[in-house]
């Protein structure tokens, strides 16, 4: 039995990673889906693949006026909205002493900012049962060296999660957090194999899994915070991150040598 059977649902940032997966699962369990992008060849492209259950609006995160376009051009191809799941998001290196106010101010706009006012303009047209899910990081906890915006901007939504939770329990919808660890997405900036790899090789031994994540695999604990299996679960997080939080001395890199 396919789990959104009926249900319509918004990705933001569903054009590519963690959201274009989620889209294709949403998809291939009986939603109609809605996804948003800046990049529009990038919209065009998934949209093409996702199939005549799929609609591409182009917007920004980060401007709530465009947000509210979005909803509505949702709401009006599709005619209801059940499932949001708030996963555009930019990532940074702000360092301490080498950072514009800029780029500081993007991040938490787009990542903050832009994840509250998702939520906001599609409130009116979520009903009881419907289901609200907010894209955090490891990043929040970890304390990585050189991410200060992002951090923070990641401990906004934990804590945000948790507030949207209580307003929204009167109403009968559902607020939770996915929490992903390094996952093989685009928003690393590597743009070959080679790279990518490189890039798992270096990170793959701080994780008890010893490997990055699909974005399928983060998907798959999206499907399960939109799907009915998780109707009495409210306010909490999935961490998807192979353990790298909850057991971080269990990575290879800690493991007595034989």
């Amino acid at each position: 039995m396919e789990r959104l059977n009926g249900k319509v649902a918004l990705i933001t940032g569903g054009n590519s990673g963690i959201g274009l997966a989620t889209a294709k699962l949403f998809v291939a369990e009986g939603a109609k889906v809605v996804i948003t992008g800046r990049n529009q060849a990038k919209l065009s492209a998934a949209a093409e693949e996702l199939g005549v259950n799929a609609f591409a609006v182009q917007m920004d995160a980060g401007d709530p006026a465009s947000m509210e376009k979005a909803v509505a051009a949702a709401v009006d191809k599709f005619g209801k909205l059940d499932v949001v799941f708030a996963n555009a998001g930019i990532a940074g290196h702000t360092p301490l002493g080498g950072t514009e106010l800029s780029a500081f101010e993007e991040i938490i706009k787009v990542n903050v900012t832009g994840v509250f006012f998702t939520v906001q303009a599609a409130l009116p047209h979520l009903k009881s049962g419907a289901s609200v899910i907010l894209n955090g990081s490891v990043l929040a906890s970890l304390g990585a060296s050189g991410y200060s915006a992002y951090a923070a901007s990641k401990g906004a939504v934990r804590s945000m999660v948790r507030v949207l939770a209580t307003e929204l329990s009167p109403h009968g919808i559902r607020v939770n957090t996915i929490v992903p660890g390094a996952t093989r997405t685009p928003i690393w900036g590597q743009s070959t194999p080679e790279g990518m790899s490189n890039l798992e090789n270096g990170l793959s031994p701080s994780i008890p899994l010893n490997r990055l994540a699909d974005p399928d695999e983060v998907a798959k604990a999206v499907l399960f915070l939109a799907s009915d299996d998780s109707s009495y679960i409210q306010g909490t997080e999935v961490v998807v991150d192979g353990g790298a939080t909850s057991s971080p001395a269990g990575a290879p890199i800690y493991r007595a040598k034989g």
